[in-house]
């Protein structure tokens, strides 16, 4: 994910596609704990997309404001 693909979508898209992957990082957590996690390294990409949604989320709050 980039920041340019976050820039065309509304707040509301932004916080569901965050609940999304806050969701899939709980479940790929709970793989990892019964070591049944094929691809750890999608841990980390999700981390910083969520990051990134993060960002993009504040910065749309802060104009709106």
């Amino acid at each position: 994910m980039k920041m340019s693909d976050l820039k065309d979508r509304t707040l509301t898209e932004l916080v569901a596609q965050s609940r999304d992957m806050r969701q899939e990082i709980f479940n790929l957590r709970l793989q990892q704990a019964s070591s049944q996690l094929e691809k750890p390294a999608r841990l980390r990409s999700l981390r910083r997309d969520i990051a990134r949604l993060e960002t993009q989320i504040t910065s749309l709050r802060k104009k709106a404001a």
